[in-house]
């Protein structure tokens, strides 16, 4: 018989999962745990390489014992990981040279800014669709090498190597055997060139990075390897950084088709198939998760605070006791009485990329309660995912439709408000862990145990379906009143 179930690892900023998938898409089993932050300076932020792989192959066993499977019971593996998390470690022993510096770390901005002033913007924009930022992991391989006693010469005689997350983890259950990585998280490096999925090698000239510390490239859905540390031989299937496996989970495969995942930020991906096309509305364009070894592109909207709102509302104001409670409060009140809440609590993000903005609550009356502000503060996320549909709209053709997972789309208040917004159908699927359900698909697709995309997209199913209700001039007040209090929140 052959094998039906798949092993999704799904690697993430605060904790790593584990999920046994049936072909049919159903959950069967899952295990996660949580690894420790370390934030040595302000700005900073780090984790541990090998807490990450001990948490991560923890899981992946209490997952098949949950499940009752053994090894031989697994068709294949896929991860999906945070993205731009940036490690190097010793070929020869495996062990890293310093903690991983995480995608939130800011610790290169200087250096960023130097490569600003010499001109590299539009460099990078043209070749790997992104801006110039420490979120990337360029910079994070560059202090690495400048930073820690040795590298920059170990690295030029080839015993380093560099990977993300995904090429770690890979590192690991291959022992060693296999250094790539995929395209999806390739193009996070802010050193590859997406239009021909090659390494850039002016980019890296520029950051001097040794070509020998990278991983070679593949489609996201490939045969990487196996993996025999479960007691039988597994194939390593696919890889991909979590928003893009998230598109594909959500089986968003043609052109025009979007998602918007609801965590502690927001993050939009709209597909925009083979053609590269660099975003002119404050966007990423980026590469979105490879089937095989025809390019398929995304633009890509990040949200610094969405859900991480509520638990401002919760730690910080102490106006709710649970995350759950939000919706519970919100709803108690028609409106936000002109409230509006901006929760540029770290700068704001795409579209606007405004490093220096800070959060503010405008147009507070003596009428206003907390019940006005936690609506305001729910309707902020909105807010910040329309701004960003809207861009794509502008350099792309507009949504149909947003399908949606993630935490905060468990929401119907904030999911209905969404959709009055942007004035399409929001669609939350049966299946919200659709980070891990892409990884799946993805090593489903590799090892034969699905026929192509169109089996996938026939096994995505709506659970609630959130039609627009508000009058479209409406509408477009509300978005109106939200640039103007951004403006407001970007001069003080």
């Amino acid at each position: 018989m052959a094998k039906e179930h798949l092993l999704a690892l799904d690697q993430g900023t605060s904790s790593s999962r584990a999920i046994v998938f049936h072909r049919s898409g159903r959950i069967v089993a899952q295990a996660q745990r949580e690894f420790a932050q370390h934030f040595p300076q302000p700005g900073w932020v780090e984790h541990d390489a090998d807490e990450i792989w001990q948490t991560q192959f923890a899981v992946a066993q209490q997952a098949l014992a949950a499940a009752g499977l053994g090894a031989a019971d697994i068709a294949a593996i896929g991860i999906a990981n945070q993205r731009e998390t940036t490690v190097l470690w010793h070929r020869g022993s495996g062990r890293p040279l310093h903690r991983a510096i995480v995608w939130q770390d800011r610790r290169t901005e200087p250096l960023c800014a130097q490569l600003r002033e010499q001109g590299l913007a539009e460099t990078v924009r043209a070749s790997t669709g992104l801006v110039i930022d420490p979120y990337f992991s360029a910079t994070k391989i560059r202090w690495l090498l400048d930073h820690v006693n040795g590298a920059h010469i170990a690295a030029a005689q080839g015993e380093l190597a560099f990977g993300t997350i995904d090429s770690w983890l890979l590192w690991q259950l291959t022992q060693g055997r296999v250094h790539a990585t995929d395209v999806s998280n390739a193009a996070r490096t802010m050193l590859f060139d997406i239009r021909h999925n090659v390494w850039d090698h002016e980019l890296l000239k520029a950051l001097h990075v040794p070509d020998s510390v990278l991983p070679a490239v593949f489609p996201s859905s490939h045969l990487y390897g196996e993996t025999t540390l479960f007691g039988a031989p597994i194939p390593i299937a696919a890889l991909a950084g979590d928003q893009q496996a998230a598109l594909f989970g959500q089986a968003c495969f043609q052109p025009g088709q979007a998602k918007n995942t609801y965590g502690t930020g927001c993050f939009t991906l709209l597909h925009t198939g083979s053609e590269f096309r660099p975003s002119t509305h404050g966007l990423i364009a980026t590469a979105a998760a490879q089937p095989d070894a025809r390019p398929q592109y995304a633009l890509e909207g990040s949200v610094f605070i969405g859900g991480a709102v509520v638990q401002w509302m919760r730690d910080g104001l102490q106006a709710i006791t649970a995350s759950s409670d939000i919706e519970r409060l919100a709803a108690s009140v028609p409106d936000s009485g002109g409230v509006t809440v901006v929760p540029a609590f770290t700068g704001l993000g795409a579209p606007y990329w405004d490093a220096q903005a800070r959060g503010a609550i405008v147009g507070l009356t003596r009428g206003s309660t907390v019940a006005h502000i936690a609506r305001a503060a729910l309707e902020s996320i909105a807010f910040q995912s329309a701004a960003l549909l809207q861009a794509m709209g502008q350099d792309a053709a507009p949504v149909a439709e947003l399908r949606v997972d993630g935490g905060a789309s468990v929401n119907d208040l904030l999911m209905q408000f969404q959709a009055d917004l942007l004035g399409i159908s929001v669609l939350r699927p049966q299946v919200t862990e659709t980070t891990a359900l892409g990884a799946a698909f993805l090593a489903g697709l590799a090892v034969g145990v699905y026929a192509g995309v169109d089996e996938l997209a026939a096994l995505w199913r709506p659970q609630r379906r959130f039609d627009p209700e508000m009058q479209r001039e409406r509408a477009a007040q509300r978005m109106a009143h939200w640039e103007q209090a951004v403006r407001q929140a970007r001069t003080q």
